[in-house]
């Protein structure tokens, strides 16, 4: 990615931060669009809590240690990126950016990052795929939803094995939506114009429904751990994660039904409210694979020391939705690249301050956990 600072590179409007980019994104979306991605479900605790409960994680600065040659780069799903951060299957993209899902696949292919691809993008696979791999290497994933049109589930795992995708990522939290007051308020549905090509509806078709109301007709209430896994396996040869894991008996069912790994998630705070924030129950997560699977995490990072927690309680990769969205918003592709190059740059700094060369060697030693009576608990 590069070793120059942000700040040295910046010109225009200042943009130092990943609250900057929410700032100057969030004011070009409309009322509407902006509240469907910035909000959460009921009280929003789980929301606000995701980014906050970061704090209580306080780094370890080691000194003297020499770090001239100091590497970010790690391997995730078999390939080699600039950093353990990938951009998460959002969807409505284009309702960021006309470009939507397009832009954040070129981003991702500068700035050598995977990239997960929702059912509910705007673009077809084909086309985020093909969109990424004409700006440079790049691997991606397919998020997937239990659908009731087993048939349309199966059209998309086709669809994105045949594109490349290299993993599915199977949302298991979301039998029904969370209670999601702004939506209803708004009586949100997919702008005119947009499309859904992955679950094969037109933009006539959205504007007939809410969000709410679509999203019932498409998902599965009656999905489980013993119907689904061997379902997938049947009919692909990708990896199989399962997305929205916040518990240890999730995280040892996923590994007796052979999973290839899970995805500590709350949705955003978009599901069900009181959740814990992710970062809380990383660690009981992790303990649970015990090596055996992969244990990703999204929710709630803002900045580049929070991915370095994340990897200090074991996580392998960071994912992030809302910060690439917001930077589409703001500049389209380069708003993206923007996201990224900050929170890299800042995940550096923070190797670097520990005294860590590579990625590997940061670890439970390298941060801590503040009390409430002074002195910081060693992990």
């Amino acid at each position: 990615m590069g070793e120059k600072s942000v700040i040295a590179s910046m010109s225009g409007e200042v943009i130092l931060s990943i609250d900057d980019l929410q700032d100057a994104g969030s004011k070009k979306l409309p009322t509407s669009a902006r509240e469907f991605f910035n909000s959460g479900a009921t009280a929003q605790q789980t929301l606000h809590e995701n980014s906050s409960a970061f704090d209580k994680y306080r780094m370890r600065p080691r000194v003297l240690k020499n770090v001239s040659q100091a590497s970010t780069r790690t391997t995730v799903l078999g390939k080699s990126i600039a950093f353990p951060l990938c951009i998460s299957p959002a969807g409505l993209q284009g309702m960021a950016h006309p470009e939507g899902e397009l832009a954040t696949s070129r981003a991702c292919a500068v700035k050598n990052i995977h990239m997960g691809i929702s059912s509910f993008a705007n673009y077809s696979v084909e086309e985020i795929v093909s969109a990424g791999l004409e700006t440079g290497p790049m691997t991606y994933v397919m998020q997937l939803y239990t659908m009731k049109d087993r048939a349309l589930q199966e059209r998309i795992i086709k669809r994105a094995e045949k594109a490349g995708c290299v993993a599915i990522f199977l949302t298991a939290d979301s039998p029904v939506l969370g209670v999601r007051y702004n939506e209803w308020r708004n009586d949100f549905r997919t702008p005119t114009g947009l499309e859904f090509p992955m679950i094969e509806r037109t933009t006539e078709q959205l504007q007939a429904q809410t969000h709410d109301s679509s999203f019932l007709t498409l998902n599965s209430d009656s999905h489980s751990w013993a119907e689904e896994i061997p379902w997938l396996r049947e009919r692909t040869k990708m990896q199989i994660y399962i997305k929205g894991v916040l518990t240890a008996e999730d995280v040892l069912l996923a590994r007796e039904y052979g999973c290839d790994g899970v995805i500590v998630s709350n949705h955003g705070g978009r599901q069900l409210d009181g959740s814990p924030a992710t970062i809380d129950v990383l660690a009981e997560c992790v303990e649970a694979a015990a090596g055996k699977i992969k244990v990703h995490v999204d929710g709630g990072f803002r900045n580049g020391a929070d991915i370095f927690k994340a990897i200090a309680l074991g996580a392998e990769c960071c994912w992030i939705g809302r910060p690439a969205i917001w930077g589409l918003a703001y500049d389209g592709q380069k708003g993206v690249e923007k996201a990224i190059e900050i929170l890299y740059d800042e995940f550096r700094r923070c190797m670097m301050l520990t005294g860590c060369k590579s990625v590997s060697e940061i670890s439970k030693a390298s941060i801590g956990l503040a009390r409430v009576d002074g002195p910081l608990a060693r992990l």
